[in-house]
């Protein structure tokens, strides 16, 4: 009767110290794919932006709150997060303040430029597209 679970135990080691071999089907080799955003539009890309800044920022937030809180003598859990979260989303919206700026910026320039300057629009090598002049291009039309 013992026999029966070490066995059956036996088995599933044998079983699952071969699985590794029988998934290594294709080559080894992986290829990645960059995420291409040209088809969103400019205020999801924004949004995008202002959360990776947003989380980005959080754990310098959440330091120096706790850090000034403990200072002041304040060392509540619930009051630090909130701090911390409130300065994140501060950073996050100053940055989108500069990026609309420089956005703007950009679009000006292109408005203003004299009649009949051409407008070089310099690709990468290898397939990249630059979509940052392309977008305040097609911001000005």
């Amino acid at each position: 009767m013992t026999r029966k679970p070490f066995f059956f135990l036996l088995l599933l080691l044998i079983f699952l110290s071969f699985t590794q071999l029988w998934a290594q089907t294709s080559d080894p080799v992986t290829t990645f794919t960059r995420f291409d955003m040209t088809g969103f539009p400019q205020w999801a890309r924004d949004l995008r932006r202002a959360e990776i800044v947003a989380f980005g920022s959080f754990p310098f937030m959440y330091l120096f709150s706790n850090f000034g809180m403990g200072l002041a003598g304040q060392n509540e859990t619930g009051r630090v997060l909130a701090v911390a979260a409130g300065g994140s989303v501060l950073v996050a919206v100053v940055d989108y303040g500069i990026e609309l700026y420089k956005r703007s910026r950009r679009a000006r320039d292109i408005v203003n430029l004299p009649e009949g300057t051409p407008i070089i629009i310099r690709t990468p090598l290898y397939g990249e597209t630059d979509t940052e002049g392309a977008s305040a291009l097609s911001e000005t039309e």
